[in-house]
């Protein structure tokens, strides 16, 4: 198969790295551009045999499979650009969660897919999550279940929960870095241990910590349970989360919900 990204920016660039790294795609058999050229050119520069292309118009006549790793409200401009080169044997992929496969469908005669990825598929690790268009053939669902297969655990998620799983598996890793950051920040400052060394300790601590869950030795109520031994100074502290933390996790998925209704509305507009 040959891989077509149009997007080199921070997801664009991470999926191919992963690729790469993976053994899943090689670079030989990917084409990309970007609006900012030097972005795909310094990524050349890194592997030499990925092929550059200044048009997206040439990313898609050069690929089976394309993936547009572009700002969600670009995407529909892009898709009329390149519309008359996509034949009914390719497929385009977004990677935004506000663009539905039913969108893609509606604009597009070749087949489609949305699999949204998380900064964690850099490691080859966490999930990349996808949602196949009604003709996509089986030809190109085992494909790419097997190369995201080698970058993440590829989950299948319906329309009604892409945004809470996208909230979980993308924007995740932002949200427990801040709370980690926090963390440090309140043992730094409340004793007279370094910046340098608590962040070593607690990057290493979170790093255990996802071992343990992936080996399947603790659940996470399991994890909580053997640590906050009672009377003791983890059930002290877990006493001021609970008391402290009250509904900021509600809060959170309430307030990315409505960002995405908002950029639903905005898609909505052009696909209309």
């Amino acid at each position: 198969m040959k891989i077509g990204i149009i997007g080199t920016g921070n997801m664009g660039k991470i999926l191919i790295e992963a690729f790469f790294e993976a053994g899943a795609v090689p670079p030989e058999n990917m084409t990309i551009t970007n609006r900012t050229l030097k972005k795909a050119y310094s990524i050349q520069s890194l592997y030499e045999k990925i092929v550059v292309k200044e048009t997206a118009e040439e990313v898609a006549k050069a690929s089976d499979i394309i993936f547009l790793a572009v700002k969600p409200l670009d995407i529909h401009p892009l898709l009329l650009k390149i519309d008359h080169l996509l034949t009914k044997d390719k497929c385009v992929i977004s990677i935004t969660s506000p663009v539905s496969v039913k969108q893609l469908q509606s604009l597009v005669s070749c087949q489609v897919a949305r699999i949204i990825p998380s900064i964690t598929n850099r490691a080859l690790s966490g999930v990349t999550l996808m949602t196949f268009g009604d003709d996509l053939k089986e030809e190109y669902q085992d494909y790419l279940t097997e190369i995201c297969a080698k970058i993440s655990k590829p989950i299948i998620i319906s329309e009604n929960v892409t945004r809470v799983a996208s909230d979980i598996v993308s924007c995740g890793p932002a949200f427990f870095s801040y709370l980690l950051q926090r963390f440090i920040d309140g043992a730094v400052s409340e004793t007279e241990i370094s910046k340098e060394q608590a962040t070593a300790l607690a990057s290493e601590m979170i790093v255990g910590m996802g071992k343990l869950l992936e080996k399947n030795l603790y659940t996470l109520p399991t994890l909580q349970a053997k640590v906050c031994v009672k009377g003791g100074v983890t059930g002290e502290g877990i006493k001021v989360l609970e008391n402290e933390l009250g509904d900021v996790f509600h809060h959170l998925i309430q307030k990315t919900h409505e960002k995405f209704d908002e950029d639903l509305c905005e898609v909505k507009k052009q696909f209309h």
